[in-house]
Order: C-alpha cells, then sequence, then structure tokens
C-alpha cells in the first residue's frame, strides 16, 4: 500500500499548488518581511532599493517572490523572472517593473551572468525610474557562491531572514484552520499529515481544503482512512 500512497501523494502535491498571494502567507516569526513586501508591492511609488529574502527550504521564500509576482501583474506591471530552472535566460527587458531573481545560491556561470545584467540594467534608471529586484537564496548574501560582482549588488539593500514555522506552530495553524471549516482533525490525523505529505504550510492547508471538500461529499469525518481513500480515488 506505501507505494501506491506515495505516488498518489506526489501527484496530489503538484495538483494542489496554490496560488502564492501575499495575504495566505502565514508570517509566523516573518511578519518584518510581509509587512516590507505588503507596502512595496502596493505602493505605486516603489523604492528602487533591493530588497533579499533568505531561509531553509520551507521558509517561504519563494511564495513570497511569487505573491509578488501576482501582485504587480493584476496591477499591469511587468516582471522579468529568473530562478534555477530558467536554463537559458531573456535578454532584460526594458518594459520591465521588476526583476525577481528565486534560488540564487544554484545559478549556474550563465544564470549568474543574465541575473548581474538584470541587476545592473534594473538599478540604472529609464524614463527617470529605476526598478526594484527582489532575490532570495537559502543564505545570506556573504555566504553565496556566485561571482562577486552579483552576490555583493544581492546585499546592497534590505535583507530579511525568514524562518520556517516550527513543529507547534504548523500544527496551530493547521488546528485553528479546521476549526474555522468546522473540522476536527484528531492528533493521530495531524501526524500523518506532517508525516506523509509536504511539510510547506501552503501546501498542507490546501491538503486540508481537499480533505474537507472530500468529507463533506463522502458524508465522513476526516480520519487516516478517508485520507488514504481520497488519495486512491482522485
Amino acid at each position: 500500500m506505501s507505494a501506491p500512497i506515495v505516488m498518489r501523494q506526489m501527484a496530489l502535491d503538484i495538483g494542489m499548488a496554490p496560488v502564492p498571494t501575499l495575504d495566505n502567507f502565514v508570517a509566523v516569526g516573518n511578519e518584518a518581511a510581509l509587512e516590507h513586501l505588503q507596502l512595496w508591492a502596493g505602493n505605486p511609488l516603489r523604492s528602487p532599493v533591493p530588497t533579499f529574502l533568505w531561509g531553509e527550504g520551507g521558509s517561504g521564500k519563494t511564495h513570497l517572490l511569487g505573491a509578488v509576482r501576482e501582485a504587480l501583474r493584476e496591477q499591469g506591471a511587468r516582471v522579468g523572472w529568473l530562478d534555477a530552472a530558467t536554463l537559458h535566460p531573456v535578454a532584460f527587458d526594458d518594459h520591465w517593473d521588476a526583476v525577481l531573481l528565486d534560488d540564487c545560491q544554484l545559478y549556474t556561470a550563465e544564470q549568474q551572468a543574465a541575473a548581474f545584467n538584470w541587476f545592473v540594467n534594473a538599478q540604472t534608471p529609464a524614463q527617470g525610474r529605476a526598478r526594484w529586484v527582489l532575490a532570495a537564496a537559502d543564505r545570506p548574501p556573504a555566504d553565496l557562491q556566485l561571482r562577486e560582482d552579483l552576490r555583493t549588488r544581492l546585499g546592497w539593500g534590505h535583507v530579511f531572514q525568514l524562518h520556517a514555522l516550527g513543529e507547534a506552530e504548523r500544527r496551530a495553524v493547521l488546528r485553528r484552520a479546521a476549526d474555522e471549516r468546522g473540522v476536527f482533525l484528531g492528533d493521530e490525523v495531524m501526524d500523518f499529515m506532517l508525516n506523509r505529505f509536504s511539510r510547506d504550510l501552503s501546501s498542507l492547508m490546501m491538503l486540508l481544503d481537499q480533505l474537507d471538500a472530500y468529507a463533506l461529499r463522502t458524508q465522513r469525518a476526516i480520519t487516516i482512512p478517508l485520507i488514504k481513500s481520497m488519495l486512491e480515488n482522485e
């Protein structure tokens, strides 16, 4: 039984990928970084001083970069995006309003060259304005194994360390979210969710939504057998 569950779990994690927003980011321990991004994204007269986020996996870096991208797109802004999966980055576009650089610690030489070029062009005033750069990595700028001119620029502006939620905090958030839905999650169900699925909070919240919908449809309480049934039938 374990192999099918793992396979369906992988499909479930992919299918449930939520649209990141600043509103659905759980900011426990990261309030200052979230407030900074909210103020910046909501201000049409944005400061061009770059911002750098760093923290361990699961601390929310990619979520926040994606949320900023969505917020800017909703305002009609154009954004340049570069992450480790962008094997051959495009040239800088003068129409971009911001540049977002994710997973900087993984950049190849070609990606580093593009990131440096994007950074320099973004910070060079065009039509009377410089563009904002928001970047993220798993370590502070001083510890990045990148070309020196890029590394120093990434650490030039605002730098925020992000902290992943601890076990107790993650459980508390899940419990509160379940209570708000009128759903009971027993301790054994909570253990199963935290041990068998992605521990990223946004994925766990989407899992809770899907479990709630499946439990209502089948008229059953949320239990471990119900989770396994959903994985096997969805």
